[in-house]
């Protein structure tokens, strides 16, 4: 079992940058395919980024943009995003999922799941 808790939301201007750090506790995040989603408003909640298994997929709004990266020693997993925009605003997730073959993009794939951390993009 692994605990999560996701901090670094805020409020930015839209082509700014955040960098979102999910610390995890209980196992090592090498044991799992670590990802980030978001729910917006209104929305459902979508896949944004997910690494494990030498694979990392992202989802095409956020290719170029969003850089998903681990620290193995503190047991640490960052989104850095750059380029932001409004429509990044959303409430961001860290998620862990058990190893498998490729990068699982729905939510039932994913077993543990951090409280959420507020991301603001104004125009």
């Amino acid at each position: 079992q692994v605990q999560l808790v996701e901090s670094g939301g805020g409020l930015v201007q839209a082509g700014g940058s955040l960098r979102l750090s999910c610390a995890a506790s209980g196992r090592t995040v090498n044991a799992y395919t670590m990802g980030w989603f978001r729910q917006a408003p209104g929305k459902e909640r979508e896949f944004v980024v997910g690494a494990g298994g030498g694979s990392t997929g992202y989802a095409d709004s956020v290719k170029g943009r969003f850089t998903i990266s681990r620290d193995n020693a503190k047991n640490m997993v960052y989104l850095q995003m750059n380029s932001l925009k409004p429509e990044d605003t959303a409430v961001h997730y860290c998620a862990a999922a058990p190893v498998v073959s490729g990068i699982p993009r729905i939510e039932a794939a994913y077993r543990y799941w951090g409280q959420g951390t507020q991301v603001r993009v104004s125009s």
